[in-house]
């Protein structure tokens, strides 16, 4: 099996985010902007920055380990670690296109 490259490896976490949903909004995490960063270091080692819709959301205390657990079963990722941050502070304006369509907001 050939190795994959970082671009691959990126495309196939968003592709694994993209099967993550906050269950009060029937719209993936990457789609909302939930996602504010993925980093890979040279060996395949993954870390995310993501955030949540608010501090109170009651998946907070789950969401990131499921997202964390997804990510590190892809074949050619060493570790994946997610990190929650609060700054900036999400907001509408992060989710796509798609998101947007999918709410009724466009």
């Amino acid at each position: 099996m050939t190795e994959l490259t970082i671009k691959e490896l990126n495309e196939k976490a968003i592709q694994v985010l993209k099967t993550c949903y906050d269950p009060e909004i029937p719209v993936d995490i990457w789609e909302l902007g939930l996602i504010y960063e993925l980093q890979f270091d040279l060996e395949k080692n993954l870390r995310v920055l993501m955030t949540l819709t608010s501090p109170m959301c009651p998946v907070a205390g789950t969401l990131p380990g499921e997202v964390e657990t997804k990510l590190r079963s892809i074949d050619g990722i060493n570790s994946a670690k997610v990190e929650l941050v609060w700054n900036p502070p999400w907001s509408k304006e992060m989710m796509s296109e798609v998101a947007l369509v999918e709410l009724g907001f466009l």
